[in-house]
Protein backbone atom coordinates (compact mmCIF):
# COMPACT_ATOMS: atom_id res chain seq x y z
CA UNK A 1 0.00 0.00 0.00
CA UNK A 2 1.44 3.38 -1.04
CA UNK A 3 1.88 5.83 1.82
CA UNK A 4 -0.05 9.06 1.38
CA UNK A 5 2.16 12.14 1.31
CA UNK A 6 0.49 15.46 1.93
CA UNK A 7 1.28 18.34 -0.44
CA UNK A 8 3.73 20.93 0.85
CA UNK A 9 3.22 24.71 0.93
CA UNK A 10 5.93 27.25 1.69
CA UNK A 11 4.47 30.47 3.10
CA UNK A 12 6.60 33.55 3.76
CA UNK A 13 5.53 36.24 6.21
CA UNK A 14 3.50 33.57 8.00
CA UNK A 15 3.74 34.82 11.60
CA UNK A 16 0.79 37.22 11.32
CA UNK A 17 -1.76 38.85 9.07
CA UNK A 18 -2.65 37.48 5.65
CA UNK A 19 0.40 35.19 5.67
CA UNK A 20 -0.69 33.46 8.84
CA UNK A 21 -4.21 33.06 7.51
CA UNK A 22 -2.85 31.63 4.25
CA UNK A 23 -0.90 29.08 6.28
CA UNK A 24 -4.10 28.25 8.20
CA UNK A 25 -5.97 27.82 4.93
CA UNK A 26 -3.35 25.43 3.55
CA UNK A 27 -3.42 23.46 6.80
CA UNK A 28 -7.22 23.18 6.66
CA UNK A 29 -6.88 21.76 3.17
CA UNK A 30 -4.42 19.02 4.05
CA UNK A 31 -1.07 20.64 3.30
CA UNK A 32 2.12 20.25 5.26
CA UNK A 33 3.87 23.57 5.76
CA UNK A 34 7.18 25.33 5.76
CA UNK A 35 6.46 28.71 7.35
CA UNK A 36 8.85 31.63 7.35
CA UNK A 37 9.17 35.00 9.10
CA UNK A 38 11.85 37.12 10.70
CA UNK A 39 10.16 37.47 14.11
CA UNK A 40 9.73 34.99 16.94
CA UNK A 41 5.98 34.85 16.28
CA UNK A 42 6.73 32.20 13.67
CA UNK A 43 7.27 29.61 16.42
CA UNK A 44 3.80 30.24 17.86
CA UNK A 45 2.28 30.10 14.37
CA UNK A 46 3.99 26.74 13.76
CA UNK A 47 2.59 25.33 17.00
CA UNK A 48 -0.94 26.40 16.06
CA UNK A 49 -0.59 24.82 12.63
CA UNK A 50 0.74 21.58 14.08
CA UNK A 51 -2.33 21.47 16.33
CA UNK A 52 -4.39 21.34 13.14
CA UNK A 53 -2.61 18.13 12.19
CA UNK A 54 -0.11 19.44 9.66
CA UNK A 55 3.59 18.62 9.65
CA UNK A 56 5.23 22.02 10.05
CA UNK A 57 8.76 23.33 9.69
CA UNK A 58 9.40 26.88 10.91
CA UNK A 59 12.27 29.00 9.59
CA UNK A 60 13.12 32.29 11.25
CA UNK A 61 15.18 34.35 8.85
CA UNK A 62 15.32 37.86 7.39
CA UNK A 63 14.21 37.61 3.77
CA UNK A 64 15.10 41.25 3.19
CA UNK A 65 18.71 40.03 2.94
CA UNK A 66 20.40 37.87 0.32
CA UNK A 67 21.63 35.47 2.99
CA UNK A 68 18.15 35.13 4.46
CA UNK A 69 16.70 33.96 1.14
CA UNK A 70 19.60 31.56 0.63
CA UNK A 71 19.09 30.16 4.14
CA UNK A 72 15.44 29.48 3.38
CA UNK A 73 16.28 27.84 0.07
CA UNK A 74 18.82 25.58 1.77
CA UNK A 75 15.95 24.25 3.91
CA UNK A 76 13.70 23.83 0.86
CA UNK A 77 16.39 22.08 -1.16
CA UNK A 78 17.16 19.69 1.69
CA UNK A 79 13.54 18.51 1.73
CA UNK A 80 10.99 17.95 -1.02
CA UNK A 81 9.97 20.28 -3.80
CA UNK A 82 7.06 22.45 -2.65
CA UNK A 83 3.70 22.03 -4.30
CA UNK A 84 2.96 25.68 -3.48
CA UNK A 85 5.14 28.72 -2.87
CA UNK A 86 3.21 31.62 -1.31
CA UNK A 87 5.35 34.74 -1.59
CA UNK A 88 3.64 36.90 0.99
CA UNK A 89 6.27 38.63 3.15
CA UNK A 90 6.21 42.40 2.85
CA UNK A 91 6.43 45.71 4.70
CA UNK A 92 5.22 49.26 4.16
CA UNK A 93 6.80 52.67 4.69
CA UNK A 94 4.52 55.69 4.95
CA UNK A 95 5.19 59.38 4.44
CA UNK A 96 6.49 61.80 1.85
CA UNK A 97 9.20 59.93 -0.03
CA UNK A 98 11.96 62.60 0.18
CA UNK A 99 11.47 62.77 3.94
CA UNK A 100 11.50 59.04 4.60
CA UNK A 101 14.44 57.08 5.94
CA UNK A 102 16.44 55.75 2.99
CA UNK A 103 17.42 52.56 4.78
CA UNK A 104 13.76 51.79 5.47
CA UNK A 105 12.84 52.38 1.83
CA UNK A 106 15.66 50.15 0.59
CA UNK A 107 14.71 47.45 3.07
CA UNK A 108 11.17 47.56 1.70
CA UNK A 109 12.49 47.03 -1.82
CA UNK A 110 14.74 44.24 -0.54
CA UNK A 111 11.85 42.36 1.07
CA UNK A 112 8.90 43.14 -1.19
CA UNK A 113 10.72 42.95 -4.53
CA UNK A 114 14.25 41.56 -4.43
CA UNK A 115 13.48 38.62 -2.16
CA UNK A 116 10.42 37.71 -4.24
CA UNK A 117 12.55 37.58 -7.40
CA UNK A 118 15.38 35.77 -5.63
CA UNK A 119 13.23 33.10 -3.98
CA UNK A 120 11.03 32.33 -6.97
CA UNK A 121 14.05 32.13 -9.26
CA UNK A 122 15.50 29.46 -6.96
CA UNK A 123 12.29 27.47 -6.47
CA UNK A 124 10.75 27.57 -9.95
CA UNK A 125 13.34 25.29 -11.62
CA UNK A 126 12.51 22.62 -9.02
CA UNK A 127 8.81 22.86 -9.88
CA UNK A 128 9.48 22.90 -13.61
CA UNK A 129 11.70 19.83 -13.36
CA UNK A 130 8.91 18.01 -11.50
CA UNK A 131 6.34 19.17 -14.02
CA UNK A 132 4.02 21.09 -11.73
CA UNK A 133 3.50 23.52 -8.89
CA UNK A 134 1.74 26.72 -7.93
CA UNK A 135 3.05 30.15 -6.92
CA UNK A 136 0.96 32.78 -5.15
CA UNK A 137 2.20 36.37 -4.93
CA UNK A 138 0.53 38.68 -2.41
CA UNK A 139 0.25 41.94 -4.31
CA UNK A 140 -2.38 44.55 -3.41
CA UNK A 141 -5.24 46.54 -4.86
CA UNK A 142 -2.85 49.48 -4.60
CA UNK A 143 -0.92 47.88 -7.46
CA UNK A 144 -3.58 49.33 -9.77
CA UNK A 145 -2.80 52.98 -8.94
CA UNK A 146 0.11 55.24 -7.95
CA UNK A 147 0.47 55.46 -4.17
CA UNK A 148 1.44 58.91 -2.88
CA UNK A 149 2.69 58.83 0.73
CA UNK A 150 3.52 55.14 0.41
CA UNK A 151 5.10 55.43 -3.01
CA UNK A 152 7.68 52.66 -2.75
CA UNK A 153 5.19 50.22 -1.25
CA UNK A 154 2.64 50.82 -4.00
CA UNK A 155 5.33 50.49 -6.65
CA UNK A 156 6.54 47.24 -5.10
CA UNK A 157 3.03 45.78 -5.26
CA UNK A 158 2.66 46.91 -8.88
CA UNK A 159 5.94 45.14 -9.60
CA UNK A 160 4.66 41.91 -8.04
CA UNK A 161 1.42 42.03 -10.02
CA UNK A 162 3.23 42.61 -13.32
CA UNK A 163 5.92 40.06 -12.48
CA UNK A 164 3.30 37.45 -11.59
CA UNK A 165 1.38 37.88 -14.85
CA UNK A 166 4.55 37.80 -16.94
CA UNK A 167 6.03 34.71 -15.32
CA UNK A 168 2.65 33.00 -15.53
CA UNK A 169 2.71 33.45 -19.31
CA UNK A 170 6.28 32.16 -19.58
CA UNK A 171 5.37 29.02 -17.63
CA UNK A 172 2.09 28.24 -19.40
CA UNK A 173 3.38 24.93 -20.85
CA UNK A 174 5.32 23.73 -17.79
CA UNK A 175 2.51 22.68 -15.46
CA UNK A 176 3.40 25.51 -13.05
CA UNK A 177 0.62 28.03 -12.37
CA UNK A 178 1.10 31.55 -11.00
CA UNK A 179 -1.57 33.64 -9.27
CA UNK A 180 -1.55 37.19 -7.88
CA UNK A 181 -3.60 37.99 -4.78
CA UNK A 182 -4.79 41.62 -4.65
CA UNK A 183 -6.37 42.40 -1.27
CA UNK A 184 -7.75 45.78 -0.30
CA UNK A 185 -7.48 47.33 3.18
CA UNK A 186 -7.31 44.34 5.52
CA UNK A 187 -7.62 44.14 9.30
CA UNK A 188 -3.99 43.35 10.14
CA UNK A 189 -1.12 45.09 11.91
CA UNK A 190 0.15 46.43 8.56
CA UNK A 191 -1.09 50.00 9.03
CA UNK A 192 0.43 50.27 12.51
CA UNK A 193 3.76 48.88 11.36
CA UNK A 194 3.83 51.10 8.29
CA UNK A 195 3.03 54.23 10.31
CA UNK A 196 -0.31 54.79 8.56
CA UNK A 197 -2.67 54.88 11.55
CA UNK A 198 -3.28 58.63 11.12
CA UNK A 199 -4.38 58.26 7.49
CA UNK A 200 -7.96 57.89 6.26
CA UNK A 201 -7.02 54.49 4.87
CA UNK A 202 -5.46 53.30 8.11
CA UNK A 203 -8.36 54.59 10.24
CA UNK A 204 -10.98 53.07 7.95
CA UNK A 205 -13.51 50.87 9.74
CA UNK A 206 -14.78 47.58 8.37
CA UNK A 207 -11.51 46.52 6.85
CA UNK A 208 -11.55 43.09 5.23
CA UNK A 209 -11.08 39.94 7.29
CA UNK A 210 -7.62 38.46 6.59
CA UNK A 211 -9.04 34.93 6.89
CA UNK A 212 -11.54 35.67 4.10
CA UNK A 213 -8.82 37.27 1.97
CA UNK A 214 -6.69 34.15 2.45
CA UNK A 215 -9.61 31.87 1.59
CA UNK A 216 -10.25 33.73 -1.65
CA UNK A 217 -6.55 33.67 -2.49
CA UNK A 218 -6.35 29.93 -1.86
CA UNK A 219 -9.40 29.25 -4.00
CA UNK A 220 -8.06 31.33 -6.89
CA UNK A 221 -4.68 29.63 -6.65
CA UNK A 222 -6.13 26.13 -6.70
CA UNK A 223 -8.47 27.08 -9.56
CA UNK A 224 -5.47 28.24 -11.59
CA UNK A 225 -6.64 31.84 -11.94
CA UNK A 226 -4.15 34.50 -12.94
CA UNK A 227 -5.28 36.90 -10.19
CA UNK A 228 -8.01 37.63 -7.69
CA UNK A 229 -9.15 40.94 -6.24
CA UNK A 230 -9.96 39.70 -2.74
CA UNK A 231 -12.15 41.10 -0.01
CA UNK A 232 -15.20 43.30 -0.33
CA UNK A 233 -17.06 44.46 -3.42
CA UNK A 234 -15.53 47.94 -3.11
CA UNK A 235 -12.12 46.47 -3.96
CA UNK A 236 -13.47 45.02 -7.19
CA UNK A 237 -15.11 48.36 -8.05
CA UNK A 238 -11.83 50.17 -7.38
CA UNK A 239 -9.93 47.71 -9.56
CA UNK A 240 -12.39 48.15 -12.42
CA UNK A 241 -12.32 51.95 -12.12
CA UNK A 242 -8.52 51.95 -12.17
CA UNK A 243 -8.57 50.52 -15.68
CA UNK A 244 -10.19 53.65 -17.12
CA UNK A 245 -8.98 56.48 -14.86
CA UNK A 246 -5.89 58.54 -15.79
CA UNK A 247 -2.85 57.94 -13.59
CA UNK A 248 -2.88 61.56 -12.39
CA UNK A 249 -6.48 61.22 -11.21
CA UNK A 250 -5.76 57.91 -9.50
CA UNK A 251 -2.76 59.41 -7.69
CA UNK A 252 -4.87 62.33 -6.42
CA UNK A 253 -7.64 60.01 -5.26
CA UNK A 254 -5.20 57.71 -3.47
CA UNK A 255 -3.41 60.64 -1.83
CA UNK A 256 -6.65 61.64 -0.15
CA UNK A 257 -6.60 58.30 1.65
CA UNK A 258 -2.91 57.98 2.45
CA UNK A 259 -1.70 61.51 3.28
CA UNK A 260 -0.42 61.69 6.86
CA UNK A 261 -2.99 63.31 9.13
CA UNK A 262 -5.87 62.76 6.71
CA UNK A 263 -7.77 60.66 9.27
CA UNK A 264 -8.46 63.87 11.22
CA UNK A 265 -9.91 65.75 8.26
Amino acid sequence: MTEHISPLAVVTGASSGIGRELANEFARNGFDLLVVAEDDGIAEAAQDLEARGSAVTAVRTDLATFDGVEELFDVIRAGRTPDVLAVNAGVGVAGRFPDNDLAAELRLVGLNVTSAVHLTRLVLPLMIERGGGRVLFTSSITATAPGPYHATYAASKAFLYSFSEAVRHELRETGVRVTALLPGPTDTAFFERAGMEDTRLGAMENKDDPAEVARQGFQALMAGKDHVVAGSLKNKVQSAAAKVMPEKAKAKLRAGLTEPGSAKE
